[in-house]
Parts: structure tokens; sequence; C-alpha cells
């Protein structure tokens, strides 16, 4: 199922076409795809090149996935619960010097948007979620007390949303939507709308 951005200008294919399906297909992900999407993450860009980022990966089948299931909140599980990927992203708290890293959970997000541009590339989807329990998570994978679990995401081919129960299949099926450019971009003062829009 496709849903393209309804834009107000042409935008990069990859960006238009990138939404968050829930319906995943069992079909494992091929290791080059996922190879390329971390080597994606590899170069996102980061303040003073730190790479805060981190990632613990669980494929359906092994302990991680188990353990990354196992923290989700329950309403993630329903729908999740078939993804051939789940995915941790951690962020380091702290800088090489070891001074505090005021950016890192910014350097982390920049990393997750390579991930999901280069999986739409590669043909999958991804679903990114803040609904799961952190501290759990920091305990089941014995994270560093410098590093903190700040979001997941469900990777894989999708599959029909006729596949989900009845009520996620409404979320599935239902428009997108964002705001205009110019609630979101001022000049001048915050809330003054730029001249550009």
């Amino acid at each position: 199922m496709k849903k393209p951005a309804v834009t107000q200008l042409e935008i990069h294919p990859i960006i238009k076409n990138r939404w968050s399906p829930r319906a995943f297909r069992k079909k494992k992900v091929e290791p080059a795809k996922l190879k390329r999407i971390f080597e994606a993450a590899r170069w996102a860009p980061s303040s003073f090149n730190e790479q805060p980022w981190r990632f613990i990966l669980g494929i359906k089948g092994d302990s991680s996935w188990d353990k990354l299931f196992e923290c989700m909140v329950k309403f993630n599980q329903d729908w999740a619960g078939r993804a051939p990927l789940l995915l941790l992203a951690l962020g380091k708290k702290t800088t090489s010097k070891g001074a505090p890293n005021k950016v890192y959970q910014y350097d982390v997000g920049q990393s997750m948007a390579y991930i999901t541009f280069q999986a739409e590339a590669e043909g999958l989807v991804v679903h990114q979620m803040g609904g799961f329990s952190r501290e759990k998570a920091g305990e089941l994978f014995s994270v560093p007390e410098d590093y903190v679990p700040l979001t997941m995401m469900a990777i894989g081919y999708q599959d029909n949303p006729e596949s989900l129960d009845r009520d996620f299949q409404e979320k599935e099926k239902a428009p997108r939507s964002r705001n205009p450019v110019g609630e979101l971009l001022f000049s001048d003062t915050f809330g003054k709308e730029a001249r550009l829009v």
C-alpha cells in the first residue's frame, strides 16, 4: 500500500513515499540490505563527530528480539510482533572528553533518519516507537550508565493492511497530514511567519 505525501512542492521520492506502516510481512530482511542500512547510519552527521549512537538489533527468533519485544508497551506489541527486525537506539550522554553532550539526542535522531531513508531506498518500511520501557531495556541489555535507550524501531517488508486487527487497519488507511510550512518557519520573532512562505 502506497501513501505518498500530498506536498505543496515536489520533494525527493524517498521522503515523499516514506510513512510508518504497522503491517509487516513475515519475510526476512536480507543481510546485505541490513548492512547498507547501518552503513548509512554510520555516516549521519554529529556534533564534533562524536557519533553518540549505538543500536541493539533483534532478529525475530533470537533472544535480542524477544527482549526488545518484552520492553514494548502492549499497544506496540499488538502490531510489531510480526516485524522481522526490532531495533533499539541508544545515545551516549557524554563526549569523548567526558563532558556532557548537550546534543546527543539530536545526533541519534539524525542517525535514525538516515536508517529510515536507507530502508525506504531498500524497499523496506520502518515504524519508530517511543512506547517502551527504557528502564527494562537498560536492565535486559546491561546498558552502561553513560548510555540512554531513546527510541525503538520495527523494520521489515510492508504487508497488506488487512493483515492487522480492525483498529490498526483504520490507522493504516488514514490519510497522512502535516502542518503547513507557515506554521513551522518563522522570521524576526517566534511565531512570525517567514516571508519565504
